[in-house]
This record gives C-alpha cells, structure tokens and sequence, in this order.
C-alpha cells in the first residue's frame, strides 16, 4: 500500500472517494474519540499509516496536547503535555507548515516525541497543520513504522484531509463546550434551587430538634396538594411556613394569595373569599373577585381560620371537597384548582368539642398538621435568634454591636415571650437602636414589665400555668374581652402599626382615632 497521493496523480477518483468519506465521519460523529476511530477505519484502504493521532493547542496553559488517537491495532492512548517548543506539533501549530519526520533520525531531533513513540516502532511521521477559518486548533498527524512513507508530493492531499478533519474537530469541541455548559448550568440550577429553598427559612433559625422536624415535615409535604394546617402561637412564624409550602410546591409560578380572617368584619369575609356581583348588598357597586379565584392554579393561606364565623363555615367545606363556590348575588357556579394552606393559633379541637367549629370542616382542614412550638420550649433556639436579629438590624441600621453579654442573654432566654418570635425581634430591633456602643444594651427591666402586661392581657398567672396542649388561653367570657383580645391580636399582626393601608386600623375597618380610642379605654398600650 503506498500514498494515495502518489498513486492518483491522473486520476481525481480515488481522492474523491476518500474526502467525501471524511465528510461522511464528520457528519456522523460529535466527539473526538470516535471521529478519529471512524476516521481511521475510512482511510486505512487508501493512505498508508499505523496511527492517526491529533495534537491539540491548549490556550490556558499553552501546552501542546495528545486528545485522540485512531489506530490500525488498538493501542493506550498516553496523556502527553508538552510545551509547544519541545515538540514537532507545536512547530507546526505555530508556522502552519507541514512536516515530515521521514526516518528515526530525523525523530531523534526531537527526543521527547523519540521517547514516546519509540515503544510503538514508528519510523516515519507527517504533521499537518488543523487550522479553520477562526482559529488555529493543532496538528493532525499520521505516523508509520516504516521509515521514508510519507514526501512532499504527499502533502497536498493529506492537507485536504487535515483540513475536513479541522472542520470536524472545532465542531466537536464546540459540542463538548456546549454540553459542559450545560452540566453546569444544571449543577448550578441544582445549587441555586437549593440556596432558595434554605431562603425560605432563612429567618427560622432551627438549632432544636423540634423545630428542624417541623421544616422537614415541611419540605415532605410541600410538593403534594394536601391541605396543610399550620398550629402555633402568635408569632411564631405561620405565615413563613405557609410561603415556605408554597414556593417548594410545584404551584410556585403561580400566585400566593392570603387573607387574614380575624381581620375582616363577618359581614364582609364572605364577599373577601367568594366575591361579590354587582348589586349583591348595599355598597356592592362592581363586580369583585375573591381570594378563591385570584388563587386558581396557586395557594391560598388563610391565616387564623378559627375566626371564621359558623354560618361561613360550610361554604368553605364545600370549596375545599368539591373545589367549586358561588360568587355572592350569583347562581353560576365558580370552578377553581387552589391548594389551601390554613393557620390558627386557636384549639380547634377544643372549638369543635365545644360546639364552635364544625367537624367536618376541622377533619378536612386538618389533613397534613404542622405544630410550630412556642419559643419558650426553644431556648436553643432563642439564643441563635439573638444574635441573628442582632446582626440583622445592626447592619440595617448602620451601627456596630460586636458583643451581647451573657446575662443578657440569659435573661432572654428565661423570658416566657408571649409574642414569640416577632417580640423577640422587636425587642432586639429596640435594643440596638438604643445601645450606645458596640454592646448590646436590653433594659430587662422593660421585659419585666411587658410580661406583667402580657398576663393581665391574658388573664395568666404565668407561663408555667399555661396548659401545653392548648395552643391559646380559653376564650373571653364577656364581649369587651373579645373585643380587647382580637384589637390586641390585630395590633400585634401589624407590629403595632395603627395608620396607613396595612395597619390595624384598615384591618378593623375603622378610623384611626375610633381605634386610638378604644385602646385607651380598654388600657392597650404598645409594648
């Protein structure tokens, strides 16, 4: 077997046929391994060659690397890095000139390419420059163990070859590059989808055992559509756990609608979760959508469900069995697709023993329970908690505070926090706007008082007679207790925000003044 090139001189046929079969490889494949193998096998019946071997520039390092190599015989492909200098295929690279190594004499010039191929009994090498219309890529080179196989008259043809090979190579880098972005993209997908999940409960610090349970028991139920009914005293951080379902559920794209249902009048909350047509009652000039129907396809959180007032209560059982309602001053029937997450702070158990909530609406709400411990069971957790609200508002409010004291922190800790975690951050938030260097200064003094404050309110006589199966102290028993409880309710809901589109006066559907007055007649004052 000789050259084709020597063999073809009046005749194009043979040429032909072997460029168009490099093409045929270079459609075929993507990666290098086995273009050189499929390359190898089309060209052995016409060029004479024991190896085909590619030698790639590396512009990171610029090193000279062996990325593939196609064989007559299968044999190990070495891992070599060179510089461009020390090897023949880095001579080429950079003059983009062909090569010829026709005997081991002229290999010997080159003692590391000696060294690598001499186990192999190569004689005779041609390098061919791998160059495209953008970019300089390496050598293609072939290699026999008999000397003298390749001359000049050789080169023409072979270069043509090199040439589609070169094509084929950048194509088949590009494709390795793109599939390495893509690896990465999904690593980094992966990454970020799991820096967001930790985000939604970035602000619960979970040090104890029982609340770590509660956000597992979160993220297991979170992508099911089970109704889920989140327990635990105000301030404990309901309404987080009911975003947290929410954005790890498979609704995420889709909107989170909530609605507070102690905060609106009875009269109203009907309207507020099924809507209203035009003309429904006094006062009902347009059409309105309710909470149901802005929720379609996402989640619904109602917060303090056990305010719902009893008449309320089989429409909603009813939405949540067959996910349909209608709208008030309307006989069409609203069909929806909403997942609902509800809250209470409230007993419902006990309600339902007591004639006060409906069972059946209590067994439906009460599929996937979610208990979120008071944080006087959590000392653990208050301690994190400290810090983290102090290094939270220390750098929202520009200052430096470096140490908290022991005794300090202590105290916290042994404080019962009626307000639970919302107390605790307003508490802290005080604390370094008030602290004058970089320690953290609490008048202890003040918590001594907000607790006594905080059993008057609630007709306590401390925390350790609170009963710990019962989520809230038993209802008031005459209308102005009720009435002080669902204002304080309220206030705390707000942070205490009386004015304005989100304060407790909008949420009570009354003027400022009216509800400034009512709690200085009830004795409400902010902690």
């Amino acid at each position: 077997m000789i050259p084709i090139e020597r063999d073809c001189q009046t005749c194009g046929g043979p040429q032909y046929l072997v460029l168009l079969a490099v093409s045929e490889a270079i459609v075929a494949h993507r990666d290098l391994p086995s273009l050189f193998e499929d390359l190898a096998g089309r060209l052995r019946q016409l060029v004479r060659f024991d190896y085909i071997v590619g030698v790639l520039h590396d512009a990171a390092s610029n090193t000279m690397r062996l990325r593939v190599a196609g064989a007559v015989e299968p044999t190990p492909t070495p891992e070599i890095i060179l510089p461009p200098e020390e090897d023949p295929a880095g001579l080429v690279w950079q003059t983009q000139k062909p090569l010829i190594l026709a005997n081991e004499s002229d290999i010997a010039r080159w003692p590391r390419l000696l060294e690598r191929v001499r186990p192999y009994g190569v004689q005779s090498i041609c390098f061919l420059p791998l160059t495209t219309a953008r970019r300089r890529l390496g050598t293609l080179n072939f290699s026999c163990k008999q000397p003298s196989t390749y001359a000049a008259p050789d080169v023409g043809f072979l270069q043509r070859v090199a040439n589609q090979v070169a094509v084929a190579v950048e194509n088949a880098l590009a494709f390795q590059e793109l599939t390495s972005l893509k690896d990465q993209l999904a690593q980094d997908k992966a990454y970020l989808a799991e820096e967001i999940r930790t985000a939604y409960f970035q602000e619960m610090v979970a040090v104890s055992a029982a609340l770590r349970q509660v956000l597992k028991k979160v993220e297991t139920v979170a992508p099911t559509d089970a109704t889920v009914l989140v327990c635990g005293e105000t301030g404990t951080g309901k309404e987080r756990i009911a975003r947290a379902l929410h954005d790890l559920s498979p609704r995420r794209e889709r909107t989170f609608v909530k609605l507070n249902c102690a905060a609106i009048p009875t009269g109203l909350l009907e309207s507020e979760l099924f809507g209203h047509e035009k003309g429904a009652f006094t006062g009902a000039i347009r059409q309105k959508v309710g909470r149901f129907e802005l929720a379609h396809k996402g989640t619904l959180f109602l917060d303090e469900v056990g305010d719902i007032p009893p008449e309320l209560q089989p429409k909603l059982l009813r939405v949540l069995q067959e996910q349909e309602f209608e709208r008030l001053g309307s006989t069409k029937t609203v069909k929806v697709d909403v997942r609902l997450v509800a809250a209470t702070n409230r007993d419902l158990a006990r309600m339902v023993a007591e004639g006060r909530f409906r069972s059946d609406l209590y067994y439906r709400l009460n599929v996937f329970p979610v208990v979120l411990p008071p944080l006087r069971e959590r000392p653990d957790d208050t301690r994190s908690l400290v810090r983290h609200f102090t290094q939270q508002f220390a750098r929202r409010l520009g200052k430096r505070i470096e140490t908290i004291p022991a005794a300090t922190v202590d105290a916290l800790v042994n404080y019962p926090w009626p307000g639970n975690v919302r107390e605790l951050q307003n508490v802290i938030e005080r604390a370094v706007i008030l602290s004058p260097g970089p320690t953290l200064q609490v008048s202890l003094s003040d918590l001594q008082r907000d607790e006594e404050r905080g059993m008057r309110d609630e007709g306590q006589q401390g925390p350790a007679s609170l009963d710990p199966s019962s989520l809230i102290p038993h209802p008031p028993k005459t209308l102005v207790d009720a009435e002080r409880e669902h204002i304080l309710r309220t206030l705390r809901e707000t942070d205490w925000v009386v004015s304005g589109p989100n304060g407790a006066a909008a949420r009570l559907g009354m003027k400022r003044g009216t509800l400034q007055n009512k709690m200085r007649k009830l004795g409400i004052s902010r902690p």
